[in-house]
């Protein structure tokens, strides 16, 4: 388990005691602070003991700030073990999750990854509305249902085998962008392998209103995390080996759509900006 931590003190000890709990005896648990200015890496600390006794192996890595997916790539060369998970820092996995997606995959040597449904809730522990679309959970070939948003990429559900991951980043370094983590960790993936659904909610997500994928974004950030993610989705295409005209015509496609829906949005705020301008200078009167 690579988990990288940011300022999450508040809710470290959370994911940490699921990890705690898990049926699943033999875990190796990285956790990779990427420059908390709180007490992340105290709080992830005051684990070692109670993972020690638990029989895992447990290990915390600094370094400076930059974004998660620079976390994940400095934790990435430490692995030993034979899968990988990477859930959230603020989330928790279900007792049986690592032990069912283990299971599974050492029953079925034919997949090389497989995944579990979510639940959602908010931090009083109320149910909160689903962050993701679903699509068809009999569905295996992901990689385009989670490029056009029409299937989840909740980092906590995914299990990759090890070896394959590593044959795709033979360095042990995914491409470090701010945007992203999961796309980094799953397209390539998904292009070549296809990943069943085991169709039990074993990781759940905590919604909270104040954190950073809530935060209303300006024009200009919004304009590049847009081309931030073009480039990575290009970049990750190549990783892929991608070379099927028609797969590459649909990635095409799917940069238009999200450069019209870039135009249509701010293109509606300046009609907006301009009709309460119109309003203030006529006294309010339509």
């Amino acid at each position: 388990m690579v988990t990288p931590v940011y300022n999450a003190e508040r809710f470290l000890h959370r994911l940490l005691r699921s990890v705690l709990a898990q049926t699943w005896d033999h875990m190796e648990v990285i956790l990779v602070d990427d420059g908390s200015s709180d007490r992340s890496v105290e709080a992830a600390l005051a684990f070692q003991e109670a993972f020690r006794a638990r029989g895992f192996r447990f290990q915390v890595v600094r370094g400076e700030h930059r974004n998660a997916s620079a976390a994940i790539s400095r934790g990435l060369p430490l692995v030993t073990g034979e899968f990988l998970i990477w859930p959230d820092s603020d989330d928790a996995l279900e007792p049986d999750s690592v032990r069912r997606r283990v299971e599974f995959l050492r029953a079925n040597p034919q997949y090389q990854c497989v995944r579990s449904m979510s639940r959602y809730l908010y931090e009083d522990g109320t149910p909160a509305p689903r962050q993701e679309a679903m699509g068809c959970p009999e569905d295996d070939k992901l990689f385009f249902p989670i490029l056009m948003s029409k299937s989840f990429v909740c980092c906590g559900c995914y299990m990759l085998r090890c070896e394959p991951f590593f044959s795709i980043y033979p360095q042990r370094r995914i491409p470090e962008y701010d945007v992203g983590q999961n796309y980094q960790m799953l397209l390539p993936f998904m292009y070549r392998h296809p990943c069943p659904t085991i169709q039990e909610d074993l990781y759940t997500v905590y919604v909270r209103e104040d954190s950073h994928s809530h935060r209303i974004l300006t024009r200009r950030e919004d304009e590049k995390k847009f081309a931030d993610y073009e480039s990575l989705v290009g970049e990750l295409v190549s990783i892929s080996g991608m070379s099927d005209p028609d797969d590459l015509l649909q990635v095409e496609r799917w940069k238009w759509k999200r450069r019209r829906v870039l135009y249509l949005r701010y293109r509606r705020m300046w009609k907006a900006g301009l009709a309460s301008l119109w309003l203030w200078r006529h006294g309010g009167i339509v």
